[in-house]
Order: structure tokens, then C-alpha cells, then sequence
């Protein structure tokens, strides 16, 4: 996905990887096992979002950016994220969690929001987070239950998540694969399925601490690190402005790519799945509502429609332009919060094209 240059710049290939560099790096790239790496945290409940109050220094303000899960729809953060790069916004910290992991990681690093841009929009991103088509692989897990029958046991789910590891890490040197060696400091959530309990991944690799946190249950098999079994951290966390609190942030922009759950007719509620996709959109506004209301500004782009695991290029298209409308239209706000926590907009980053 990345290529390493000079210091202390950081220059970007091609998100596209190498077929022969990727099984290289799956083989030589191990996971974080230092207990450190590993930080526990907790979902952000009501009463913590209605008594927050700003932190009052006379001195500058850290800024924070959480961004949320919602697979497909991460499109519309990297829409959302060019907008603010041209504004010139700077973050001290970035958390995210599943789709908002890969895309904040990635922030973090360095990446431009025109190359991941480029990604969603190609269907690299997608392609590789369900390497073959989810009616196919339903249909021949009968026959891999019967080969596993001859392997040592795996743990549960459709994809095993590797080759979307390795498609992010692509051409990535071993220094710039660890998180605590980001230019901006970063974390991954990612729900540990012993205790039940949201961790924070401040350490180790990133391609390791993405797939941990975008392991959808079924979906994905978890992740093991060290002595921790992780999946998606958006059955928890989803929306994870707490967590980058925690990090150290004192004003947080938040990025919320739920689909918005407003009211339907009846009719609409008649076909096959479309009580499960209610109840799951109900789930997540409920889950991020008082993460949202945690945050010091929220922005929301309009993902009606988006599957979370939409493959079509067309939907990553939508998903990008929402994106930068939702942001164009949050940008006064946005100038307004700033100066009042007396921080500068800097000249728009130099990120490689």
C-alpha cells in the first residue's frame, strides 16, 4: 500500500501492494505481544456526555479525531478528511475504530486523502476486506468445514482477514509499520472477546491492530495478539471520542458514518433483511449516540443507502461526496471551535499526490 523513502518526510507509494512483498510480510511480520500495547478502555455512557465540559488552558488546546466504524461508508470519512486537509485542520491525536481505524491509520502515517480516495473509489478497499464475493463464500463453508476436519482448529468466520492485512501494509518498511513510530500518535479499538472488554492498541503493528479492529463477528475470524483475542471494536466502541480523550486530546472532531436513522413507512419494512438492517441501524445510533454528544463537533455525512459491505464502486463514489458536502457545511463550525480553543489552522499539508 506504502513505500518508504528519506526522512523525515514521509513519501507514499501506490496503495496497491505487491502479491510477492505482501506473502513476504505476512510471513515476517508478527504481531504485538507487550502487555503495554494493549490499553483497556470503555464505552462512553450518557451521563459522561452530558456533563463534559471543555477543558479550560490558557495555552493551546489539543485537537482529536475519532472516526467511526461503518465498513463501505468509511469512503465518506476520506471525503470529509480531504476537505479539512485543505482547510489546513491539523490533528494532535487520531482514534478509530474497524473502517475508521484503516482510514485514521493511514491519516496518521501520512497518507494523502486523494490516494485513499483513489482506493475506495477503484475498489481495492473492499475488494480486499471480502477477497471473494460473501454468496460465495456462504455457500462453499460446508466443504471447508469438512477439509478443516483434518486441521487444527480455527477460530469462527467467513474470512480470515490476512490478504487485507497485507494489501494495507503493502511496501511499508518495518519502521513505519509500528504504531508508536507514527508521526501522529494513534490507536486502533478493537473489542477482546475473553473479558469483553474495549482495548485501545497503541503499540505494535499496524496491519495486525487494523484487521484486529475491523474483524466483524462471522464475518472475520478474530485476531489473536499475544494473549488477547480481538474483533471489531464498533460492537463497543463504534464511535470511539472517549478513547481519543484518553489519548490526550482536549477538543475532539468526531466522524459518524452511520447510515441516519429516520423514520420509514411501514411498506418498507416488509422485505427479506429488512428488520435486521433496521435493528442494526437502530443499534449503532443508540451505541454512538452519547459518543457523538461527547464530542466537541460531530460530523455526519449522509450514508443512506451504503451497505456496510458494499463492493460497488458506485456507492464509494456517493460515499466520498458526502463526505466533503457534510464537511463543506461543517467548515464555519469547525473555524468558529477552533479559535476558541486558540488553535491555529496551519497551511494545508504537504501529503505525496
Amino acid at each position: 500500500m506504502f513505500t518508504k523513502i528519506s526522512k523525515p518526510t514521509i513519501r507514499l507509494s501506490a496503495f496497491r501492494l505487491s502479491v510477492g512483498l505482501s506473502l513476504l510480510l505476512s510471513l515476517t511480520v508478527s504481531p504485538a505481544k507487550a502487555s503495554d500495547s494493549f490499553i483497556e478502555t470503555s464505552s462512553c455512557d450518557r451521563n459522561e456526555a452530558l456533563t463534559y465540559k471543555r477543558a479550560q488552558k490558557t495555552n493551546r488546546l489539543k485537537l482529536g479525531l475519532a472516526l467511526g466504524g461503518g465498513g463501505a461508508r468509511g469512503a465518506a470519512e476520506v471525503g470529509v478528511l480531504k476537505v479539512l486537509d485543505e482547510a489546513g485542520v491539523k490533528f494532535d491525536y487520531i482514534c478509530g475504530t474497524s473502517i475508521g481505524a484503516v482510514v485514521g491509520g493511514f491519516y496518521a502515517l501520512g497518507a494523502s486523502p486523494a490516494l485513499m480516495q483513489k482506493e475506495f473509489e477503484n475498489g481495492n478497499v473492499m475488494e480486499h476486506f471480502m477477497t471473494v464475493p460473501l454468496w460465495f463464500r456462504v455457500a462453499i463453508s460446508p466443504v471447508l468445514k469438512v477439509v478443516n476436519i483434518f486441521r487444527e482448529k480455527d477460530y469462527d468466520g467467513l474470512y480470515a482477514g490476512n490478504r487485507f492485512r497485507t494489501y494495507l501494509m503493502g511496501k511499508l518498511t518495518a519502521h513505519d509499520q509500528l504504531i508508536e513510530n507514527l508521526p501522529i500518535p494513534f490507536a486502533a479499538v478493537a473489542l477482546n472477546v475473553m473479558d469483553g472488554k474495549p482495548y485501545m492498541i497503541r503499540k505494535g503493528n499496524m496491519g495486525w491492530a487494523m484487521q484486529a479492529s475491523s474483524a466483524v463477528p462471522t464475518l472475520r475470524k478474530p485476531v489473536e495478539l499475544g494473549d488477547y483475542l480481538f474483533c471489531d471494536g464498533g460492537l463497543i466502541c463504534n464511535l470511539p471520542v472517549k478513547q481519543c480523550r484518553e489519548m490526550g486530546a482536549d477538543v475532539v472532531i468526531a466522524i459518524n458514518i452511520d447510515e441516519p436513522f429516520t423514520p420509514l413507512p411501514k411498506g418498507q419494512l416488509t422485505g427479506f433483511g429488512s428488520m435486521a438492517k433496521r435493528m442494526i441501524a437502530w443499534d449503532l445510533q443508540d451505541l454512538d449516540g452519547p459518543q457523538s454528544k461527547f464530542a466537541d463537533l460531530t460530523i455526519h455525512p449522509d450514508t443512506t443507502g451504503i451497505s456496510l459491505i458494499s463492493t460497488k464502486r458506485k456507492d464509494a463514489k456517493r460515499g466520498v461526496k458526502a463526505g466533503e458536502e457534510a464537511a463543506r457545511d461543517a467548515l464555519p463550525a469547525i473555524k468558529q471551535l477552533l479559535s476558541e480553543c486558540n488553535i491555529p489552522l496551519g497551511l494545508p499539508p504537504v501529503r505525496p499526490k
